[in-house]
């Protein structure tokens, strides 16, 4: 949402028009659109994945040659949730040494368990399993992976 609304302004003709089909507009702060946002993020990386490919231009040679030498590199990219932040420590012969990788999914898990937080109490009245879903709901706003690549919520209510 974050790079959304930053980048709105920059969307192709085609991202703009969804998205204002969609109802967004230049910025989104509600957890619950985000796979709205996405949606138009998709539509904006096939357009612009048309536009590469009608430029592009054949090299002279497919790679260039490096030698390995030893180094610490670090890196941010743009991963489908956020940014992902990457550092590695390479040997002189090449061998990977070290890495460190934050994905965005660390970097949420305050926002996600603050959500969660605030949106149960409004809740309460649900059973338990359908409580369980609306809260899988709220992560999948932030990660719509996580909640069905791992059986990660335990739901434990005391109603008592």
């Amino acid at each position: 949402m974050a790079r959304y609304s930053l980048n709105s302004e920059r969307l192709s003709p085609i991202a703009k028009d969804a998205a204002k089909a969609a109802g967004l507009g230049s910025e989104c702060c509600n957890p619950y659109r985000s796979i709205i946002v996405r949606a138009v993020e998709v539509l904006q990386a096939c357009d612009e994945a048309i536009r590469i490919v009608e430029r592009y231009v054949e090299p002279d040679a497919p790679a260039v040659a490096a030698e390995p030498v030893a180094a610490v590199g670090y890196g941010a990219t743009e991963a489908p949730r956020g940014l992902l932040y990457h550092r590695y420590r390479i040997e002189p012969d090449g061998t990977i040494a070290d890495a460190k990788i934050v994905p965005p999914t660390s970097q949420n898990q305050a926002s996600v368990e603050e959500d969660l937080t605030a949106f149960i109490p409004g809740w309460l009245d649900l059973p338990d399993d359908k409580l369980k879903w609306r809260c899988e709901q709220t992560v999948r706003n932030y990660d719509p992976c996580i909640s069905c690549a791992t059986h990660f919520l335990r739901l434990e209510m005391d109603r008592g």
